[in-house]
């Protein structure tokens, strides 16, 4: 009998961080420019690779989405709050997403935040 040739995966390594920040500088959260600095700036502190960025102005707020190559990065800003949400998903042992999700804390001048994390890896 011949052997069966097993076929071997490799493990997909998914880290996901994201959270809520508070009491954040209101100029900072209605300025896209300093926004897409700000994830232009946590990518390369992630260790990510940016192949993307788009931007809209909502009211007084903003959107910006990051596409990664390792998956992606966004902010959702409401000034009229100090408020903004952040995600960094991120795929690949080498990246660092919490590093990427602080740097955002800090430069959006949070006082208080709520950061959560998953893992999203899986084995096949």
């Amino acid at each position: 009998m011949m052997g069966v040739k097993q076929e071997i995966f490799p493990k997909v390594v998914g880290k996901q961080v994201y959270g809520n920040l508070y009491n954040c500088d209101e100029n900072t959260l209605k300025n896209i420019e300093d926004l897409k600095r700000i994830v232009t700036n946590a990518a390369k502190i992630g260790n990510m690779t940016l192949l993307d960025i788009k931007a809209w102005k909502i009211g007084e707020g903003a959107s910006v989405v990051a596409i990664i190559l390792e998956s992606h990065i966004t902010i959702h800003t409401w000034p009229e709050y100090d408020f903004a949400t952040v995600d960094v998903y991120s795929c690949g042992p080498h990246s660092d997403p919490k590093k990427a999700f602080m740097y955002i804390v800090e430069e959006l001048k949070a006082k208080r935040y709520i950061m959560n994390e998953a893992d999203r890896s899986s084995d096949f």
